[in-house]
């Protein structure tokens, strides 16, 4: 199974995929995107939750409506949202995620929307940042967030590499809807009962990843 997986990139995506981010991480993000946005557009507290819902649905990402809109400066908007008293403490991960990443053969990348210097804070925090070759954050990609296209063409790009020997690893079907189309293999990080069509492998928890790549005959093929 090693040898048939040497040549794979691993892109993983990070919040509720590595790490659960659901009971402080996101709360705290939210809040903080909210009272940007309130500050920025002059609203309260409700008017700039109408706000980043409408971005998010025409655009994937509150960032992109405040860019495209109103001539946010990414990287203060990310520095303000992403300001983190004692992250540390505020993570919830598996202990046993570094030991399942060191067995796992091929490349690991990390692919998220979250900017750089968090992306790095929680691979540091999680005792997981040697186990990676390399990090796309939001500020790799150009301010471009995944699903869109132009994400994951900028880091196949840049890494030269093909889109059939990569498996994305991911909490969001959308994400990996793009993926799959590119050509890619996808593990689903999820508790749900049923598989979409644009999944080749759900788990429950990322510590189920190496067994779970016994799912695949190898790196272009799927199993069933």
């Amino acid at each position: 199974m090693t040898s048939a997986f040497s040549g794979i990139t691993w892109l993983f995506d990070l919040d509720n995929t590595l790490h659960n981010a659901t009971p402080h991480i996101f709360p705290h993000i939210n809040r903080s995107m909210t009272a940007y946005v309130a500050r920025e557009l002059g609203l309260d507290e409700a008017g700039a939750g109408r706000v980043r819902t409408d971005y998010w649905l025409r655009y994937g990402a509150t960032l992109t409506g405040m860019m495209r809109n109103h001539g946010t400066d990414p990287h203060r908007f990310l520095k303000e949202t992403h300001d983190f008293a004692d992250l540390p403490r505020m993570l919830v991960f598996e202990r046993g995620l570094r030991a399942m990443l060191r067995r796992l053969p091929g490349r690991k990348l990390i692919f998220s929307n979250a900017p750089a210097q968090y992306a790095r804070a929680v691979l540091m925090a999680t005792g997981i940042a040697g186990e990676f070759d390399g990090v796309y954050a939001i500020e790799q990609l150009r301010f471009r967030p995944k699903p869109a296209f132009a994400a994951f063409r900028r880091l196949l790009c840049s890494e030269r590499l093909v889109a059939t020997r990569c498996i994305m690893v991911e909490d969001t079907l959308s994400n990996l809807a793009t993926a799959k189309r590119l050509g890619m293999k996808t593990v689903w990080v999820s508790n749900a009962a049923r598989t979409p069509p644009q999944v080749d492998v759900r788990i429950r928890s990322i510590l189920d990843l190496w067994r779970a790549i016994g799912a695949f005959n190898g790196p272009g093929t799927r199993r069933g």
